[in-house]
């Protein structure tokens, strides 16, 4: 009797190396495929639902939200570098000084969105040029000298440090020196209310 084309058959067949028959069944590839989805026109609903659903963050192509990461190095690098150089003339007892430049400005600031959330931070490092006058054996002398800021991160400034190098402290007397680097020191403050202005900055992006 002739099988259906679409009907699974059983066969009989002999392995070359044996002499027992197996049996194995067949079925037509077509018969079980499941059918192409047709494609479906968008109703005016469909559009206005899609419009209505809440922003996410992050890239377009991560409506779900669940990792990326995004660099802010050349946005804080600058934003760093002009906040400190707004820092302004600090005057002393028996001197004052201003920040030159901003010679070192060096590490990461990124945003990252974890499941729809939004995380800021970042790791930097400084160093500052420092240029002022005090007065040294009744005469006023012109002091160089350069602040390095230790590496500090996001939520870290309460701990942040300065390290004072003057420029030519060999031709100061021991008393001055010790004093124009605790003067120095002073820039402390400033310095961290400016690195607290960015990272409010930088948590409000």
């Amino acid at each position: 009797m002739e099988e259906d084309k679409n009907v699974t058959a059983m066969s009989e067949e002999k392995h070359p190396s044996q002499g027992a028959s197996y049996t194995y069944w067949v079925r037509e590839a077509m018969a079980d495929a499941a059918p192409l989805p047709l494609p479906k026109k968008l109703s005016q609903n469909d559009i206005i639902s899609s419009q209505s659903q809440p922003p996410t963050l992050g890239s377009l192509w991560n409506r779900a939200g669940t990792w990326e990461e995004k660099s802010l190095n050349k946005w804080a690098t600058d934003r760093i570098k002009e906040l400190l150089m707004s820092v302004g003339s600090l005057e002393f007892s028996s001197g004052k000084a201003e920040i030159a430049e901003v010679s070192k400005c060096f590490g990461d600031a990124f945003l990252v969105t974890v499941r729809n959330k939004k995380r800021v931070g970042y790791t930097y490092e400084l160093t500052l040029k420092i240029k002022g006058e005090w007065i040294v054996k009744e005469e006023k002398k012109m002091v160089k000298a350069h602040i390095d800021v230790p590496e500090f991160s996001f939520g870290e400034l309460e701990d942040l440090q300065l390290q004072v190098q003057l420029s030519d402290d060999k031709n100061l007397p021991q008393q001055d020196n010790f004093q124009i680097n605790l003067d120095l020191k002073m820039f402390l403050h400033p310095v961290r209310e400016k690195l607290l202005q960015f990272e409010q900055e930088l948590k409000d992006r």
